[in-house]
């Protein structure tokens, strides 16, 4: 039988009223387009249990055979994920890193940055309507985490009427309405 998972994901703060906190959080919020206080959480434990092993490993003598598989697979999965830069793979610099540098490689973040849409807000609408594609899979998650190798590959979907798919309901709509006979007009005066 699979046991189940019952780690958490978040944690809740241990003051729930600090105001520095608070106003910091909120600000978060509004730069990257997060739904809730419990996005900027995970990313916050996540973090924690990052510069928690890194500050376990550090305690470790320099030549210790786990500091040093455990300290370059850490480091290769942070460059991986573009959160620390190859020239600083150095388990010192885990310690430097910040809640900003892991909300910067949401793909919500990415989407932006590239272009795809017009404000962090309708990236967000735009990839949980399941117009934006990472390779060729469509990804609808907006706090997915991008890698670096995959950042070059962020795109509209194939069939998105985005990127020259069929178009979209409003439009079909529209162009029916634009071809069509009185009879159509009609019915659009009742709603």
């Amino acid at each position: 039988m699979v046991q189940p998972n019952f780690s958490k994901v978040s944690q809740t703060p241990r003051r729930p009223f600090e105001k520095e906190r608070l106003d910091q959080e909120l600000k978060l919020i509004g730069e990257f387009g997060l739904r809730n206080k419990r996005e900027i959480w995970r990313v916050k434990l996540t973090l924690a249990k990052v510069r928690n092993l890194a500050r376990e490993l550090l305690t470790l003598p320099v030549k210790d055979p786990r500091r040093i598989f455990q300290g370059n697979a850490l480091l290769r999965r942070l460059v991986r994920t573009g959160v620390l830069s190859e020239d600083k793979m150095k388990l010192d610099y885990v310690l430097s890193l910040k809640v900003d540098d892991f909300l910067e490689r949401r793909l919500q973040t990415q989407v932006m940055k590239l272009g795809l849409a017009r404000s962090i807000h309708h990236a967000r609408v735009l990839i949980r309507q399941r117009h934006i594609r990472v390779k060729k899979q469509i990804v609808n998650v907006p706090s997915y985490m991008v890698r670096v190798e995959s950042q070059k590959h962020i795109d509209f979907a194939i069939n998105s009427s985005l990127s020259g798919g069929k178009p979209g309901r409003v439009k079909r709509r529209n162009a029916l309405k634009g071809k069509g006979g009185a009879g159509d007009d009609g019915e659009d005066d009742d709603e």
